[in-house]
């Protein structure tokens, strides 16, 4: 299983979740971007920046019940699963700015929080197949150490 396959596995692994979120056109991101013409890798390369950064707004929604993240998350899926093209992309996340820009108001999360966030924000800024493969590859390795249950015990 690819670093993008584990890592929509380890975020969406409640069944409604994985329902929801794991349609065929995310599972096979991955594997188009691959196997695309030269004329379709912008767009399934984005397909799999929306994977990879729907995963980590997931985890991060997790941490800590992160009401905008969530938000954010449901945008992205949104694009993923209609979009047809990058300029399709760019209209559904263009139009919902402010939610991106609030992502980052007023949060506080914890150093596991903030390390997703990072990775999010590397996803964002990923211009190879090759970097989005490590933030995948280091988003698994993370969330294979996250404690979800620190919250609740804090209560």
């Amino acid at each position: 299983m690819t670093p993008y396959e584990q890592l929509l596995h380890l975020a969406f692994s409640a069944p409604n979740d994985a329902k929801y979120y794991l349609t065929p056109t995310t599972l096979r991101a991955y594997d188009q971007l691959q196997a695309a013409r030269p004329a379709e890798r912008p767009f399934r390369f984005e397909q799999v920046r929306l994977g990879v950064a729907m995963s980590l707004l997931k985890l991060v929604s997790e941490l800590g019940d992160h009401a905008e993240s969530r938000q954010v998350l449901d945008v992205l899926h949104r694009a993923l699963s209609t979009a047809r093209s990058p300029e399709d992309i760019d209209r559904i996340v263009g139009g919902e700015a402010r939610l991106f820009d609030r992502l980052y108001e007023n949060l506080y999360v914890n150093e596991e929080g903030e390390e997703l966030l990072n990775l999010f924000g590397r996803t964002l800024d990923a211009d190879t197949p090759r970097l989005l493969e490590e933030v995948a590859q280091e988003g698994v390795n993370l969330a294979r150490t996250l404690d979800f249950s620190a919250d609740d015990d804090e209560d």
